[in-house]
């Protein structure tokens, strides 16, 4: 927040308001004792809490949090998703070591804040998920990980990044004529616009045998990049695959990233190779790597769930008490009370794989 507020012409603190009365009920405060999610761009006085993703005064309304909001969480989640939580087990390698950042875009204040061990997450030092599991580096588990943020020069950025968004840099006054005028300097300001074109490009996999991991592209040949080959390469538009319409993108137009994609991945490779990720006596991780001989019963516990879910917003949720699903959910939402005002981003997962099912053959 220090760096919007000093990109401001003003760079004074908003006024809170103090409201008389009971407060309007907002559609954000669904759960008694929830926080309204504040706007990103609004109150900057009010420090350390959850806000919006910022965007203009005329978007539409959104959940989604802003991206320094998603971190502090991630500190505790791990990288792992909702799919690679149940065949990973979180380790410190699933946790972001550092967050590297132009040396001028870096508040070392609203960094400790936001991320820091003295900072809003404070009073999540020294937990652990399992909760009944000892504090240990060596144990896996989900844990509270700060991350360093490592600073780069900015003429190394411009080296390395020439293609990076402009900063904006206000223009002086000028008359009329001037700003017609192509010869005034900075009569026509060149600015900076989002695009919705996107470039997903993906390392080959080491391996050489068939695996359900390798995707397709659609493409019958793929190129190489700095002599590493290419595993995975899109182009996408509105959230589709380049070449199809985001009205109705079916099977063709869905990316290999998008949730329906990795579910339906999640379900091709879990037969195989879901594990409980913490068997009975919870062993250290240097025992791990014999954790494919372990026998059942707490073997493939997730896979026997898996014929009963038929909508994302299933899968999302832990099949049983067994799930390791079940341990990742305890430690986002004891995260989540620690953030104030994390306002839950739901609505948009009752549907199934039959998303994936094209109603029309393709021609030919």
């Amino acid at each position: 927040m220090e760096l919007c507020m000093a990109a401001q012409e003003d760079a004074t603190p908003w006024e809170v308001l103090q409201q008389e009365g009971p407060l309007p009920k907002s559609q954000d405060a669904e759960v008694p004792g929830t926080e309204t999610l504040l706007d990103g761009r609004a109150h900057f006085s009010l420090l350390g809490v959850v806000r919006r993703k910022p965007a203009r005064m005329d978007a539409e309304s959104t959940r989604s949090k802003s991206c320094s909001d998603k971190l502090a969480l991630r500190q505790v989640s791990s990288l792992l998703s909702c799919n690679t939580s149940r065949l990973v087990a979180p380790t410190e390698n699933a946790y972001l070591a550092g967050l590297i950042l132009p040396e001028d875009e870096i508040s070392q204040v609203g960094c400790d804040r936001s991320f820091g061990e003295n900072g809003r997450m404070q009073a999540l030092g020294g937990r652990s998920w399992p909760r009944e599991t000892k504090f240990k580096e060596s144990t896996p588990g989900y844990r509270f990980r700060s991350f360093q943020v490592l600073s780069v020069p900015s003429e190394e950025v411009a080296t390395l990044w020439p293609f990076a968004k402009q900063k904006s840099v206000p223009c002086p006054a000028r008359s009329l004529e001037q700003e017609g005028d192509p010869s005034t300097p900075g009569a026509k300001s060149s600015k900076s616009r989002p695009g919705n074109v996107s470039a997903v490009w993906i390392l080959a996999p080491s391996y050489h045998h068939p695996s359900a991991m390798t995707m397709d592209s659609g493409s019958k040949s793929v190129p190489t990049l700095c002599r590493s080959k290419t595993g995975l390469y899109e182009t996408i538009i509105n959230g589709v695959k380049q070449g199809n319409r985001a009205s109705s993108p079916g099977a063709r137009g869905a990316s290999s990233l998008s949730r329906a994609k990795l579910w339906a991945l999640f379900r091709e490779i879990s037969p195989a190779s879901v594990l409980r990720i913490y068997p009975a006596d919870f062993p250290p991780a240097e025992s791990l790597d014999g954790a494919a001989e372990i026998e059942a019963p707490h073997v493939n516990t997730v896979q026997h769930h898996m014929p009963d879910i038929t909508t994302y917003q299933d899968f999302k949720n832990p099949s049983s008490l067994e799930d390791p699903l079940h341990i990742r959910m305890q430690a986002i939402g004891d995260a989540k009370l620690v953030l104030k005002g994390w306002v839950p981003n739901s609505g948009d997962e009752y549907w199934g794989l039959d998303v994936l099912v094209d109603p029309k053959k393709r021609k030919r």
